[in-house]
């Protein structure tokens, strides 16, 4: 190899293989997250340890979440129990661990449930537009306008607590909010000349759909299905704290909030902290995975710190 002067310019082997050597597509965007986006990458690392925890909670914890020991009622963090015991006896660090595998549940279950009716009745309604746009954007804004918490309680109230009640009456909520941001994504790309090729070429409503305007909408939405699952977990917790989320015997982090840590916050401050926590951390954490895939994601993010 030479340069513009003839000088011959000596390159070693290990460098050549680093000059050939690229990330497959699909990793750059997590290459990015851990090498500039380090709060993203602590949120993704939060998430990471939630799941593990929530995976292995019957490895890591050799008590059970719902077995009670009257003779251990309240005692203080030590080393046989790490964050102390409750008002029944039962080990808080197992109740966290198992109380982290129903916040995932639940969080998972509204994500995959209102990103796909969110993203379906927001493409649909982008694609086609006219009066059929206008009549579902005003639903959509009628349903806004009923503050969450009130529509979550009267839906709960109407099909029951449980867990899948609970779930499905979040992704129906979330799903309402989620159909605009899908909507706005395919306007983005609605003119496009390759939607407009693939018209003139004879493509089918839904080939087009499924071949030129879901992939080009897949950023967005996974940065939406990101940001869900913390508001998920959060609204899954107020319910339980209200007492309308997910009944006994699963552990909640909202149901340890307002029953043990209300009645003996004084006596057993550890109570209240080890949940509000994990809640806190869990939420935050996933947030900032969320914003940090938002900036790698979207091309108009990338320049941010």
């Amino acid at each position: 190899m030479a340069t513009a002067d003839n000088k011959p310019v000596s390159i070693t082997l290990e460098e050549g293989f680093k000059r050939r050597r690229r990330l497959p597509l699909w990793m750059e965007p997590f290459h990015t997250l851990v090498t500039k986006k380090y709060l993203g990458t602590f949120g993704g690392a939060v998430l990471l340890l939630m799941i593990l925890s929530a995976v292995f909670a019957d490895v890591i914890t050799p008590y059970d979440p719902v077995t009670q020991s009257l003779d251990q009622r309240l005692n203080p963090p030590s080393a046989q129990h790490i964050m102390g015991t409750d008002q029944l006896g039962r080990d808080v660090l197992t109740r966290i661990l198992f109380g982290a595998r129903t916040s995932l549940y639940v969080g998972m279950g509204v994500v995959i449930i209102s990103v796909t009716l969110g993203t379906t009745a927001g493409v649909t309604s982008a694609y086609f537009g006219g009066k059929f746009d206008v009549v579902f954007q005003r639903l959509v804004d009628a349903v806004q306008s009923i503050p969450s918490l009130i529509l979550l309680l009267t839906i709960i109230s109407i099909i029951g607590p449980g867990m899948i009640n609970v779930i499905l009456a979040l992704a129906l909520r979330s799903s309402i909010s989620e159909s605009r941001v899908a909507r706005s994504a395919v306007f983005s790309i609605k003119e496009n000349q390759y939607m407009d090729a693939a018209r003139a070429i004879g493509c089918t409503h839904l080939r087009i759909i499924t071949n030129y305007v879901l992939p080009n909408i897949t950023a967005p939405i996974i940065i939406l299905a990101s940001l869900t699952l913390g508001a998920a977990i959060l609204a899954e917790s107020t319910l339980s704290f209200l007492g309308w989320g997910v009944p006994p015997p699963h552990p909640t982090w909202g149901s340890m909030l307002s029953d043990e840590a209300r009645r003996f916050m004084l006596d057993a401050p550890w109570l209240a902290i080890a949940p509000g926590m994990a809640l806190s951390l869990s939420v935050f954490g996933i947030n900032m995975f969320g914003d940090g895939l938002r900036d790698v994601l979207d091309p108009r993010m990338r320049g941010s710190k």
